[in-house]
């Protein structure tokens, strides 16, 4: 599969109803309405280490563990402030969608999804080449979490272990496709080859 940009399905369910955390739909209101596209400069400098390569991205969100109930898939709380972040990004428009639900929760408008205009060929592989420290950032948050008190943490360490899947398994042909995409401002056509990524270290 090449790579999808979400963008588009995200700004036409700008006007309409997203996910809600109990399960159903809300409307957000019209003055909060593309606040997600990173209103303040300063959020990608801002972002967490733990975000994967791609469009979005979180940088100081609240800490009120809203983003797992409606987007698992995609959202993840780091163990320090309990603040979110992408660990996967979106690959169909149910899922895109379901993202900005997540995002459009958040009080402190601590996500944006331009990452596009950030994240350069040179980034992305360096953050593949060190990403043994989120694997194991991520594998540790697991081991942890799964034996907690709190349902909400044992919940979450699905998270953990689903990042740590995603890193040993896609992961990597999804980011040379995102390499081309970067490079080329397309997706790549079937059988065209796609940039490479470092070993780790290299």
């Amino acid at each position: 599969m090449s790579y999808w940009d979400p963008l588009p399905a995200v700004r036409a369910a700008e006007s309409g109803p997203l996910p809600a955390p109990d399960g159903g739909t809300w409307l957000p209101a019209p003055d909060f309405r593309g606040r997600w596209w990173n209103p303040r400069p300063e959020r990608w400098a801002e972002r967490d280490w733990r975000n994967v390569p791609g469009p979005f991205y979180g940088a100081g969100t609240d800490n009120c563990w809203m983003g797992r109930l409606i987007a698992p898939a995609h959202v993840l709380y780091d163990d320090e402030w309990g603040a979110e972040f992408v660990y996967r990004q979106p690959r169909d428009t149910a899922q895109a969608l379901a993202l900005l639900g997540a995002v459009a929760q958040d009080p402190m408008v601590g996500y944006a999804c331009d990452g596009d205009d950030h994240w350069t060929p040179e980034l992305v592989r360096d953050w593949w080449r060190e990403r043994g420290r989120v694997r194991e950032w991520a594998a540790a948050l697991d081991r942890t979490w799964s034996v907690s008190d709190r349902a909400e943490e044992r919940e979450a360490a699905d998270g953990g272990r689903e990042y740590v899947a995603h890193i040993d398994g896609s992961l990597a042909h999804d980011l040379r496709h995102y390499l081309f995409w970067l490079s080329e401002g397309r997706p790549a056509n079937p059988g065209e080859p796609l940039p490479t990524l470092p070993l780790r270290g290299a």
